[in-house]
């Protein structure tokens, strides 16, 4: 969040290289320098025809991920199922079937094998951030028994749900801000900061960037780090964690399969000057708290935080018992920056080391959580200037990496949108022909007209489009067990042309050489003599060609190797 507006599983091979070789910039975060600034490009982009000599690390013992592809879903665009404009949870289950239909011989649908739902609690404002009730339903998505349904609609498909977790901060409107705001006698004062109480002086920069984080109300100051509307719970009180926990706890009981949570290192990072070693380590206390709490109802719950950082060390300390999975920022300005440059941005060999941190300070229990953009991001089509032949390479390489990917809704089919934040959550474009039934109409759309060519319908008809394409590389990584389940290793290509990238992907029982070409021209590259990979096992472009160890790739084209 920005501003006002069976998944935990086993694990496979324990990597053997030493931690301690890590360099400081690699764990700055995977697109950034030691200063924490974009690497430039310091070569041309070579566009010789020379084969490149690549040097395969084939042999090298490797973590093990096992995965699914998840769905982010803005239930209040996504589709309409009573006629009002405002998407709701019938509407969701209505739309399972675009999704996953649960047959895996059929490939009319994504394929993805869970969704996240964003806020589905009670909320005075149209994004949900908020709350005002969290264990219940906002009564514009529909109620409880509707949630029920879609979760047993969704596991029927082989789909799990996890949901949006806002605990940070609740509404102004919340019955218990409210009574605080009251005076020093009410039950829940202490469910909130206040300056005075804590004879603070309310002055100071919020850590979440949005200026002086202290608001007046009836006389006092209480904190808000993201905006006015949303007061900061006091999380040194032990009522409000036993709050946040039950509260996990019901939403588990009634099915849920886990929770993305929001805005989770400003527990207690509030004020800029907060940052530090010991306010994440207060973070991270309470999220083991809670995660063992959750324990208690479903060991298997899947918990991914949002911390956003591009620092590798400072997600890590949350993978220690607290968190399965920590959303990677840095590897999705990584991606978005090497398809826009269409240069090589050594992911593998970044996500490598990095893995050997995370694998060790979760003793062996983490999955990245990986993505190109979410609700609170300039859509990556926008980002990539409507350039379809980009798009097309940032999915080949999200969907062929470690982890979870998670699809923002409508990115599989190329929606547009930029700042501010309703524009980047515009309502999903279903049909060709504008008006159509279940079409949300909650906002009007900026850049994505209702009966657009970018539309599912549009799409769905079209071999050659976005939607096809998420379609089938989807499919790979459900068929492909070291796309689905591996880990990652460097694969070195020798020369200096960088329009390629190339990385292993392996299980115990199988590894894939996974190639990338970046680029408008066609590319040659030349594989190691030992002969590793020697056959083509997918291609996004039939005119690839493998001839004694010399590959031909297509222009903006994916090849996987085995």
């Amino acid at each position: 969040m920005r501003g006002n507006k069976s998944l935990k599983w086993s694990r496979g091979i324990m990597l053997t290289l030493a931690v301690a070789s890590l360099s400081a910039s690699l764990l700055a975060g995977c697109s950034k320098d030691s200063t924490g600034q974009s690497s430039p490009n310091t070569k041309q982009e070579q566009k010789s025809a020379a084969p490149k000599t690549a040097v395969g690390q084939t042999n090298t013992p490797v973590d093990e991920q096992p995965s699914t592809v998840f769905y982010e879903i803005f239930v209040r665009s996504f589709y309409d199922s009573n006629g009002d404009g405002i998407g709701d949870l019938r509407g969701v289950t209505e739309k399972l079937d675009y999704l996953n239909d649960g047959n895996p011989n059929t490939h009319d649908d994504l394929g993805v094998g869970g969704i996240w739902l964003m806020p589905i609690n009670p909320s005075p404002s149209y994004h949900g951030y908020d709350v005002t009730d969290y264990r219940n339903i906002n009564r514009d998505y529909g109620t409880l028994d509707d949630m029920k349904e879609l979760i047993k609609e969704a596991h029927k498909r082989g789909i799990k749900v996890i949901m949006d977790f806002v605990v940070n901060h609740t509404s102004t409107e919340h019955p218990w801000f409210k009574e605080a705001a009251g005076g020093k006698d009410s039950k829940y004062r202490n469910y909130y900061v206040w300056a005075e109480d804590q004879k603070r002086e309310p002055i100071g920069s919020s850590a979440a960037g949005s200026g002086n984080p202290w608001h007046e109300k009836n006389g006092a100051h209480y904190l808000g780090t993201f905006w006015e509307g949303m007061p900061d719970l006091n999380f040194d009180n032990s009522d409000v964690r036993k709050e946040m926990i039950d509260s996990g706890k019901f939403w588990l009981k009634l099915g849920v399969d886990g929770f993305r949570l929001d805005a989770a290192k400003h527990i207690y990072e509030d004020l800029a000057s907060d940052k530090g070693e010991a306010t994440t380590a207060k973070n991270v206390k309470w999220w083991q708290e809670f995660r063992s709490g959750m324990n208690e109802v479903n060991p298997n719950a899947y918990i991914v935080g949002e911390v956003w950082e591009n620092s590798a060390v400072s997600v890590s300390a949350y993978l220690d018992n607290a968190f399965d999975s920590g959303f990677n920022f840095g590897l999705a300005e990584s991606i978005v920056s090497a398809v826009q440059r269409e240069q090589d941005a050594n992911i593998g060999f970044t996500l490598e080391r990095v893995y050997k941190l995370y694998e060790k300070k979760s003793q062996g229990k983490f999955v990245d959580a990986v993505f190109l953009t979410n609700h609170d991001q300039n859509r990556v089509m926008s980002q990539l200037s409507g350039n379809i032949d980009h798009a097309k390479m940032a999915a080949s390489i999200l969907l062929t990496l470690p982890g979870n990917p998670f699809i923002y809704y409508g990115e599989e089919i190329g929606m547009q949108g930029a700042k501010p934040d309703e524009s980047i959550r515009e309502p999903m474009v279903w049909n060709v022909k504008s008006g159509e039934a279940g079409q949300t109409k909650w906002e009007a759309n900026r850049y994505n007209r209702d009966g657009s060519k970018v539309s599912v319908e549009a799409e769905a008809a079209d071999k050659n489009s976005l939607l096809s394409y998420y379609r089938t590389l989807i499919q790979w990584r459900n068929e492909i067990p070291a796309l689905h389940d591996g880990g990652i290793l460097q694969y070195q290509l020798s020369n200096n042309n960088r329009s390629v990238m190339a990385y292993v992907r392996a299980t115990a029982n199988e590894r894939v050489l996974v190639l990338h070409n970046l680029s408008s021209q066609e590319q040659q590259v030349s594989l190691s003599a030992d002969n590793s990979f020697s056959s083509i096992e997918r291609t996004t472009n039939d005119a690839a060609k493998l001839d004694n160890g010399q590959l031909t790739l297509p222009a903006y084209s994916t090849v996987i190797l085995k």
